[in-house]
């Protein structure tokens, strides 16, 4: 019996070291993955702005960062972390620093105000008549690029100088960023997880072999009264 279990214990040590090698593996290809996006994300110059007093500003104002924040936080339901919006690095490389970026273009475009200038006159359904030839200022007033009514020329003008190619390309590349930077969180804490695993099994194998070792023989000795005649 005791040497079943000292070879299950074997057994099982031998598991957890090849979780032990799998959660080494998994640590060092997540650390090529941060060090790889940082570079790039370093190569672009993006960064983010802070005060002298390390809050987030836009265009030099708090109020700015804040109503950003509360798109990306309020609107999107983005859980931010805090700790990844570091005053100290501002080159966006966390998950939390590429969404943020991603809710400034969307808030600069949502917010925005385009200049339309139509080739023929056009009445709107509230009878109002743009104009041709006439520069009209028309707010975007916070809508997406389904939000807008293309048979309503003026609209249709809006969304199309809204919306570019250029804000579309940035929101994906951001969000391919984000991503990235999430799948590599998820890829230490599989290796948090194999370390854990492989550190199980190697305690509970060496614990085996332990309690099957065998027992020392104690031979006592009796002791016998001599007699003298």
């Amino acid at each position: 019996m005791a040497g079943r279990l000292r070879k299950l214990g074997i057994v099982l040590t031998v598991i957890g070291i090849v979780f032990g090698i799998g959660a080494a593996y998994a640590f060092i290809k997540t650390q090529e993955g941060y060090r790889s996006l940082a570079a790039f994300s370093a190569a672009q110059g993006v960064e983010l702005a802070y005060n002298d007093e390390g809050q987030l500003v836009d265009r030099g104002e708090v109020e700015g960062a804040a109503a950003i924040m509360a798109l990306l936080t309020d609107d999107w339901g983005y859980p931010v972390v805090a700790a990844e919006l570091d005053p100290n690095d501002p080159v966006v490389n966390t998950g939390s620093e590429y969404m943020y970026q991603m809710a400034t273009v969307a808030f600069h475009t949502l917010h925005g105000t385009q200049t339309v200038i139509l080739d023929e006159d056009f009445t709107a359904e509230d009878g109002t008549v743009y104009a041709a030839g006439t520069p009209y200022e028309v707010p975007v007033e916070g809508r997406y690029w389904a939000d807008f009514d293309r048979s309503n020329p003026i609209d249709a003008a809006v969304r199309e100088q809204a919306w570019t190619g250029v804000a579309h390309a940035l929101i994906g590349e951001l969000g391919v960023g984000t991503v990235t930077a999430s799948t590599l969180q998820m890829g230490i804490g599989l290796a948090g997880l194999f370390a854990a695993v492989g550190f199980t099994f190697i305690l509970a194998g060496l614990g085996l072999v332990w309690a099957s070792r065998p027992e020392p023989v104690t031979v006592k000795v009796t002791e016998r009264a001599t007699v003298t005649a």
